[in-house]
């Protein structure tokens, strides 16, 4: 089967082609701008060159077409037809508590992600301008939702609940959802193919560091908690987002500075994380750890309190699982930045944690980077978000 994968912003549209049977990308792009003057489409066919090109889309359902046109085209496509394509797979980011799992897109399922949208309100109206425009383009081709926040529906009530007023919960559902699921579903159960392990014998703590960055404990094949909570804001400091902090920080800033408490949220969504501890200097890690080696302390400062609080994270939840057999990193920073894993595994060492530098220093691979007779694995497991798309959608439709 192809499998078309699906991943819609407000103004962008990413994609993959996947073969099922081969788990090849036969091809994958981007549509930026859409809706906006300068919108563009970057396709790259497997093997091939990738390609810009600017191209006028008013909306999701030109991207949509102009993906089909690539595909398809006969200088840069990769199938002949639209008929060669047997499934569509979206992520939708925000799925509350009505899925636990993923499902085959009908009207109803529509309607029910339409009620998540207060919780998501930047990605599930993106998501389902995707769903509706390839329905459009698409009206025969079955389709999949596949939920961020799905792989997180079994942490306990111990580990979901605010201390707020309950009657927040039972009105609204505020409580911790946790995202980045489908990645941290898809590491785990590699970390434990790896080490030709069962993953409901071991208990794993995988750490996505990216742009975007959270931390779950998987228990027995289970999320039992994870960083990120109502929003993605919580939790880990990140490229632009401050994570965990005093919320009466806003109320306190909104008065120093004049600005709304949603101007403070902004900020705290995309001016904060390393990019604002760093005195703007960047959120990406490869120029604030050059910065750092030219001697810029502030640098320095902002990639020891991002490992820092890393590791905090990763101890709490070894507390909370009354212990760990693996450590896995993964997405951008996680598989890229051997500096940063170093520091944070320095922080375990009366775990029995010992990193062999060697194996620590390849980048982007999976690879053991704990020496054998480490207590607790440590690893590098590249995540496949896309890959475990295309592979639910074939298990709900073939």
């Amino acid at each position: 089967m192809n499998i078309l994968v699906i991943n819609c912003g407000s103004s962008s549209l990413k994609y993959q082609l996947i073969n099922s049977e081969s788990e090849e990308v036969l091809a994958k792009g981007l549509c930026e701008r859409i809706g906006i003057d300068g919108s563009a489409i970057t396709h790259q066919p497997k093997d091939g060159e990738k390609q810009t090109e600017q191209v006028a889309m008013a909306n999701h359902t030109d991207a949509v077409k102009y993906v089909i046109a690539k595909l398809t085209d006969e200088n840069v496509g990769v199938v002949k037809t639209l008929e060669e394509i047997d499934a569509v797979g979206h992520r939708i980011v925000h799925g509350g508590e009505r899925f636990a799992s993923s499902v085959v897109i009908n009207e109803e399922v529509i309607k029910a992600i339409e009620e998540c949208n207060d919780l998501a309100p930047l990605h599930n109206p993106a998501n389902l301008i995707g769903i509706n425009s390839c329905k459009e383009i698409m009206p025969k081709v079955p389709m999949v939702a596949v939920f961020d926040t799905a792989f997180h529906q079994t942490m306990p009530k111990k580990a979901y609940l605010y201390g707020l007023p309950y009657e927040y919960y039972e009105n609204y559902k505020v409580r911790r959802y946790g995202f980045h699921g489908t990645s941290h579903d898809f590491v785990s159960k590699r970390a434990a193919e790896i080490l030709g392990k069962n993953r409901d014998d071991l208990k794993i703590i995988v750490c996505h560091l990216g742009n975007g960055a959270s931390i779950t404990a998987v228990n027995k094949g289970q999320s039992v908690d994870t960083s990120m909570g109502l929003t993605p804001l919580e939790g880990l400091i990140m490229g632009t987002r401050s994570g965990d902090m005093d919320p009466a920080i806003i109320s306190f800033l909104c008065e120093k500075e004049g600005k709304t408490a949603a101007e403070m949220i902004d900020i705290c969504n995309k001016k904060s994380g390393v990019y604002g501890l760093s005195g703007g200097l960047s959120s990406d890690f490869r120029d604030l750890g050059q910065a750092a080696e030219d001697g810029n302390e502030l640098a320095k400062a902002t990639l020891e309190t991002y490992s820092y609080r890393v590791a905090k994270y990763i101890g709490s939840y070894v507390a909370a699982m009354n212990g760990v057999d693996v450590i896995a990193f993964t997405a951008g920073v996680g598989e890229n930045n051997f500096s940063v894993r170093e520091a944070v595994l320095s922080y375990f060492g009366y775990l029995g944690i010992q990193v062999d530098k060697e194996k620590n220093s390849i980048r982007g691979e999976e690879v053991i980077i704990s020496k054998p007779d480490s207590k607790v694995t440590a690893m590098v497991v590249p995540t496949n978000e896309e890959l475990a798309i295309a592979r639910e959608t074939v298990r709900l439709v073939k």
